[in-house]
């Protein structure tokens, strides 16, 4: 928790509710100044499959919130930024009749390639919803939910997204907002809608989605304010999907590239163009405002290095150049490439080959499947030379900073502003009180300053060699375990 003198302006709270835990900001909404702070853990299954209690993310919201004391109570409006994707099906009381599919749940795969053709094919998926879903996405977790546990999906209520849950929680309404129910894959970029076709085929009622709501719309007021120690009457915004929400922390202009490196890695960029990408590398989201943020998530960054570390006892930050081992780190399965059930492979081991060189190896086969995706995320006329905004847990590591530099051949932008998830809902927050443009008010706040580190040359050969690795790997990896 930190805290600070009387504010300038009115209060406002940005909430990152992540995978792993909530983060709560109290926010001077004319000066950007952070005021007070929470933060609180959730649980998260271990093994195979990727679950949660919602219940869970709520307890842990309020416990944040009660970190910022007497800010919160003050605060004058609110907005809840989410983990994407995960699925969350409620009774007819509102009470989770499952914990909750998350993002990085796969064991969706096989309903999400038999969707994609009963659809027509990718391109009429990327054309029609602006994604080609795989098992991140929603509406295959539905699918897996319905085929093998119809009595959950029987006893289902209503569908939210997390960050849904916790919106409804605090306002008693059924909302969400574009920029997360794009990552559905049952909402029709092309026509703004939800597809009724897509969902009978998967078997879903619309009457038990949310309402999606108008940029910049207050859906709802807190009424339910001793409990979470907010007033009863603060202002609720619709709220977003944690990329949706850094992208408005960071105010960005159109084509300004993000790298974002945390337990996933992400590109994406703000477009005035609606993406639809066949090859389904880069998924067709909307943003939170009115445009779009086409992006490539990679299920293995941060977490994954961290984990070669581990086995090789090294401390993270302990690389060495100059080696000619590769690594491909999909430990969890892969999203980009679409690998769902592939295994790391560690090729080219050699007996001058040190942990070190290894270690290097791993985090060079992270970030070269983002930035292979980048060049599908901007649009033609981009400025190929511009830094690159590097966000994350691991934007301040010297190790991730060097190998995207020297990955990219880009320069390297590092904004001082952390949290950046939650200051966007802060800034969306901020924005349905003034009815300014929450980009506008991130910008007013400085956000995205920060340093910016010189371009170095590119490693074509490290490039050259991960990609044939892949490529010859790629037929292994592709096969199901157990001949699923």
């Amino acid at each position: 928790m930190s805290s600070a003198p009387a504010a300038q302006g009115p209060l406002v709270v940005g909430v990152d509710s992540s995978t792993q835990s909530t983060k709560a900001l109290v926010v001077d909404a004319a000066t950007g100044r952070i005021v007070a702070s929470g933060q609180a853990s959730h649980r998260v299954s271990t093994g195979e499959y990727r679950e949660s209690d919602p219940q869970d993310w709520w307890d842990a919201l309020c416990a944040a919130l009660a970190q910022c004391g007497r800010a919160a109570r003050e605060a004058a409006a609110v907005s809840i930024g989410g983990q994407q994707h995960g699925l969350v099906t409620l009774d007819k009381d509102g009470a989770p009749v499952r914990p909750a599919l998350l993002w990085n749940d796969v064991r969706s795969a096989p309903q999400a390639r038999r969707l994609v053709e009963r659809l027509g094919g990718p391109k009429v998926w990327a054309d029609r919803v602006g994604s080609v879903p795989g098992p991140s996405f929603t509406v295959t977790k539905w699918a897996w939910l319905a085929e093998h546990e119809p009595a959950v999906a029987r006893a289902t209520a209503a569908v939210r997204l997390p960050h849904d849950y916790l919106t409804e929680r605090l306002t008693g309404v059924g909302t969400t907002d574009r920029g997360d129910v794009s990552g559905t894959g049952w909402w029709a970029s092309a026509s703004e809608t939800y597809d009724e076709a897509i969902l009978d085929m998967v078997g879903l009622d619309p009457a038990l989605l949310p309402r999606v709501a108008d940029p910049g719309e207050v859906v709802g007021t807190v009424h339910s304010g001793g409990e979470l120690l907010f007033s009863r009457g603060t202002l609720v915004a619709p709220g977003t999907g944690d990329n949706a929400a850094a992208a408005l922390g960071l105010g960005l202009h159109p084509g300004t590239p993000v790298l974002s490196l945390g337990t996933s890695g992400t590109v994406y960029a703000v477009s005035e163009h609606r993406p639809a990408d066949p090859t389904g590398t880069v998924a067709g989201f909307a943003d939170a405002r009115g445009a779009w943020l086409p992006l490539a998530c990679t299920l293995n960054c941060t977490l994954a290095v961290d984990r070669v570390a581990s086995l090789l006892g090294l401390e993270r930050e302990a690389v060495e150049p100059d080696g000619s081992v590769t690594v491909l780190p999909y430990l969890d399965g892969e999203r980009t490439p679409n690998l769902p059930h592939a295994s790391g492979v560690l090729h080219g081991l050699r007996h001058d080959t040190t942990p070190g060189q290894v270690l290097q190896a791993a985090y060079d086969g992270a970030v070269h499947a983002l930035l292979g995706a980048l060049d599908l995320v901007l649009d033609s006329d981009a400025d190929r030379s511009s830094p690159l905004l590097l966000i994350g847990g691991g934007a301040r590591g010297t190790a991730w900073q060097h190998t995207v530099r020297r990955l990219s051949g880009r320069p390297v932008q590092i904004p001082q502003a952390q949290e950046l998830v939650a200051l966007g809902a802060a800034a969306q927050a901020a924005g349905v009180l003034t009815g300014e443009d929450p980009r506008a008010i991130a910008r007013r706040w400085n956000t995205a300053q920060g340093p910016v580190l010189d371009a170095v040359e590119r490693d074509e050969a490290t490039l050259s060699r991960i990609s044939g690795v892949l490529s010859d790997a790629a037929p292994l990896l592709e096969r199901a375990p157990h001949g699923e």
